[in-house]
């Protein structure tokens, strides 16, 4: 059955400028990252879609192994939308991509972006400079099996459904990693760095295989990990997690990201999070800094993807 969403989802979904995209690890926790849906949705067909690069092509192959994913549409401000809207709104679905897209596909995503994230430089040298960056673009469609909508952003309030019913029952707490629940890297730095952050989002598995995502706050920090305080319906006891904490400015100009993954105990609405992996990076608020930037790490990405035999690997299904 196609899973559709009232008007004032389908805004939201429509307006955001920026998502957060959650996906699976082999060892049954999960990655949480900040995307640009661009307003890619369709209710006829009850899909929504987002855009990223096969230069991070650990991400895709991660996705096309383990195709549940969820999407947190988790703020308002630079998008399109109306700014008072505050609901959080959750997409859970199957993703799918093309990992060989033709060109009037990687057109129609520029002509999809261009009222979000501003018209594409042009001339001889950004021509150059940009060709893999805009021609390593990937569309990745979600075929939606819930979306589950809070009234306010801090996911506080009852819950609405459309689609599938959520799980009867919370995921089971899982065991601790054979290497230990505690923090393997530096834990009050990283609390020090996200609390700087407006935006925190954790990302967990649910007992049907989806990932799970939930807006927090950073509390404090101490050498045991992050203090995060929780909205009510975060399931209790331990799990593998993923941290994200963002922030962003007017057509995605301008970002800082930090990203984890780790080992969570809830109890209550209070939670400890050990962070065992760190990533991150931060743009500068300047247009043309950004683009030379992008430039360079889209060359960069598409040639370790290629020498990892990444890209042979996303692509070979699509060739048969």
């Amino acid at each position: 059955m196609t899973v559709t969403w009232p008007d004032e989802v389908d805004e939201i979904l429509g307006g955001d400028l920026t998502a957060a995209l959650a996906y699976g690890t082999p060892a049954g926790g999960a990655v949480v990252t900040a995307v640009a849906p661009i307003g890619l949705r369709d209710r006829a067909l009850g899909t929504v879609g987002f855009t990223t690069s096969l230069g991070f092509g650990k991400k895709l192959e991660r996705i096309k192994r383990n195709p549940k994913v969820a999407l947190a549409f988790h703020a308002r401000e630079h998008g399109l939308g109306d700014p008072l809207n505050r609901r959080y709104v959750l997409v859970q679905g199957t993703a799918t991509f093309d990992a060989q897209p033709d060109r009037a596909t990687l057109d129609r995503i520029g002509e999809q972006a261009t009222p979000y994230l501003g018209a594409p430089r042009r001339g001889p040298f950004w021509d150059r400079w940009l060709s893999a960056y805009y021609a390593d673009r990937v569309l990745v469609t979600v075929a939606v099996h819930r979306v589950v909508v809070w009234h306010n952003l801090g996911a506080n309030s009852e819950r609405e459904v459309y689609g599938e019913p959520l799980p009867a029952k919370d995921a089971a707490p899982q065991f601790p990693p054979a290497k230990g629940t505690g923090p393997r890297v530096d834990a009050g730095r990283a609390g020090r760095q996200a609390a700087k952050l407006p935006h925190h989002l954790l990302a967990y598995g649910q007992d049907d295989g989806f990932p799970a995502v939930l807006p927090v706050s950073v509390s404090g920090a101490t050498p045991e990990g992050l203090r995060l305080v929780l909205p009510k319906s975060a399931p209790e006891g331990g799990r593998r997690a993923g941290l994200l904490s963002h922030s962003y400015r007017p057509a995605l100009v301008g970002l800082e990201t930090r990203q984890h993954t780790g080992w969570v105990e809830v109890t209550g609405r209070d939670a400890l999070y050990a962070p065992h992996t760190r990533a991150g990076f931060v743009a500068p608020p300047n247009k043309t800094l950004l683009l030379l930037g992008n430039g360079f790490m889209a060359r960069r990405g598409l040639k370790q993807a290629t020498e990892q035999g990444l890209l042979d690997s996303l692509r070979a299904d699509q060739a048969l």
